[in-house]
């Protein structure tokens, strides 16, 4: 029964918080020398020349993508519907605005804030690999994740890391996330 508003704040600060830790030890860094009041010292700063992409899971990753784009600046972002059915739970792509081909070591972060069955992020992820990113690459936020989801994703790709903020314990007949927290885009938008 969270109210709207609160729901979208707490998914945006929790992105934020995820995002963070996802890309803590994945940025390119350049030094630089830097002149302080009292003397020249050598700092790190993250190079931002380099090709970073934000991919949104229609419709719920659009909730993390403000809080990814705080750490990321400068990164392109590239949006990715998917759907599922409800009865067979198999994934389908709605809408594909992936670049045909990303920048020669991009760097791509997903955004999918929950993975039940893992469907959705699977086809996604293969779409990503086949336009040139390694799974080495890629990293994942989600605010909850469940264990069939984790195994077929670690299955299909060993070198890739995913940041949640909580696995729950299974997914129920309906292939829902338990106990979790219901649809987040519905939550998220009020529908």
């Amino acid at each position: 029964e969270t109210p709207t508003p609160l729901f979208r704040t707490a998914l945006s600060e929790l992105g934020r918080w995820l995002t963070y830790e996802a890309t803590r030890d994945w940025l390119p860094q350049v030094e630089v020398e830097v002149q302080t009041p009292l003397a020249t010292t050598v700092a790190g700063f993250v190079d931002f020349s380099a090709p970073f992409a934000i991919v949104p899971i229609l419709r719920a990753g659009l909730g993390l993508v403000e809080s990814a784009q705080s750490v990321l600046p400068s990164a392109r972002v590239y949006h990715v519907g998917m759907v599922r059915d409800e009865e067979s739970l198999a994934s389908s792509c709605y809408l594909n605005r992936l670049p045909a081909q990303f920048d020669p070591g991009a760097r791509v972060l997903v955004l999918e804030p929950m993975l039940a069955t893992g469907g959705s992020l699977a086809a996604t992820l293969e779409a990503i690999t086949a336009r040139g990113v390694e799974p080495s690459q890629i990293r994942v936020i989600a605010v909850i994740a469940a264990p069939p989801a984790l195994r077929k994703l670690s299955a299909a790709f060993p070198a890739l890391d995913i940041y949640a903020a909580m696995i729950d314990e299974n997914l129920d007949e309906r292939g829902y996330i338990v106990p979790g927290l219901g649809d987040a885009g519905d939550r998220l938008f009020g529908t």
